[in-house]
């Protein structure tokens, strides 16, 4: 467990002797404009909510959540993050073989390989830009009880449209489809991809995570939704008081108040597709270097002259920490990942790498 995750800040800042709050973090997929002030202003008006035990099924957030995407409250279960459910969803569902499109994630592996149940990857390969071969995933997805699908995928940033998605689910009927739509919201015309909808779709599961739009990670929010008879199943395994309190307090209080939490969506959105422009601007006719299309804010990259590891022990010199993609199924030690922040942080990023980059042409 926690082998495929990423960078910690602690550990670079110790290494090259250095505060941790110096180090730039760009590994981790979080929000850079959040979260927003009514989340922090919320959360130090109500810190006494953590002296009382919270609702233990976390009802009330669950309605949140169904009421804003326009589903049936029975549809839908609120987790203390959607990694929560990964790991419950195989044995809930008594999965014996399944299959992940990578490269992805690390925890859906995790998951399975913590119940034993077997597990086997239909990979999207670099010289086709990651993007899913969705004929060679359905003649996969025949022989599977569960497969895994993040959308957009993380760290490849590729997006499979909504028809697409939905045709090969119902083509399977007999297979369960869990679409993780964690980076969703961060995606223009995300709601028009989105597959939470579907809930009369007997054999889909949709995950919706809280802490990277908002950029609440430490308070562990997410969802799982679709049909009420998977949902159901699920509930047989879900703990008592599995989300906290104050995760509870805030997210219904973000439900509550959509005249605000929808323009910072937009405004979100609008800055990530600028600020993506202007870093692969900044790094055109940069040799040594690929950077792939993507339609998140975080940018994989492949490297022609250099190791992963190698570059990122580079980038520490500037203080930053980036992504070594070493250990994702199907990628090797030559690729590495970004995730934007500031348009200043982003540009002074383009530039360290550069330096970096242009050390090996020497």
């Amino acid at each position: 467990m926690i082998q495929g995750h990423g960078g910690n800040r602690q550990l670079l800042a110790d290494r090259i002797g250095c505060r941790v709050e110096d180090i730039i973090d760009m590994s981790s997929n979080l929000n850079p404009l959040g979260p927003p002030e009514r989340i922090h202003t919320f959360i130090r008006d109500n810190i006494h909510l953590i002296h009382a035990l919270p609702e233990p099924d976390a009802a009330g957030m669950s309605k949140g959540f169904a009421d804003h995407r326009g589903i049936d409250p029975g549809c839908v279960i609120a987790g203390n993050g959607t990694t929560f459910f990964i790991y419950t969803l195989p044995l809930s569902l008594g999965t014996k073989k399944a299959l992940i499109l990578g490269p992805a994630y690390a925890d859906y592996e995790d998951a399975c390989a913590a119940l034993n149940v077997k597990r086997s990857y239909c990979m999207t390969l670099a010289e086709n830009d990651f993007v899913p071969d969705l004929d060679q995933l359905s003649a996969r997805a025949r022989h599977a009880d569960l497969v895994f699908i993040c959308n957009p995928n993380n760290p490849t940033g590729t997006l499979i449209g909504k028809q697409d998605l939905e045709t090969l689910i119902r083509r399977h009927t007999d297979t369960c489809f869990v679409v993780d739509e964690s980076y969703l919201p961060f995606v223009p015309d995300a709601e028009d991809v989105s597959l939470v909808a579907l809930t009369h779709l007997p054999n889909l599961l949709v995950l919706s995570s809280m802490s990277k739009i908002f950029r609440i990670p430490g308070l562990r929010t997410g969802f799982l939704s679709g049909a009420k008879a998977l949902i159901r199943k699920v509930m047989v395994h879900y703990q008592p008081w599995s989300v906290n309190a104050l995760a509870q307090a805030v997210i219904r209080d973000i439900y509550n108040h959509p005249q605000e939490i929808l323009p910072f969506y937009r405004q979100t959105r609008e800055f990530i597709v600028n600020e993506r422009r202007a870093f692969f601007q900044a790094l055109t006719g940069t040799q040594g270097i690929r950077l792939f299309d993507t339609f998140t804010y975080f940018i994989l990259a492949r490297l022609d002259r250099i190791s992963a590891p190698k570059l990122c022990s580079r980038m520490a010199d500037d203080k930053f920490l980036i992504r070594d993609c070493s250990n994702f199924q199907g990628l090797s030690h030559h690729f590495v990942r970004f995730s934007l922040k500031t348009n200043e942080i982003n540009q002074a990023l383009a530039q360290s790498l550069k330096r970096a980059l242009a050390r090996e042409q020497g």
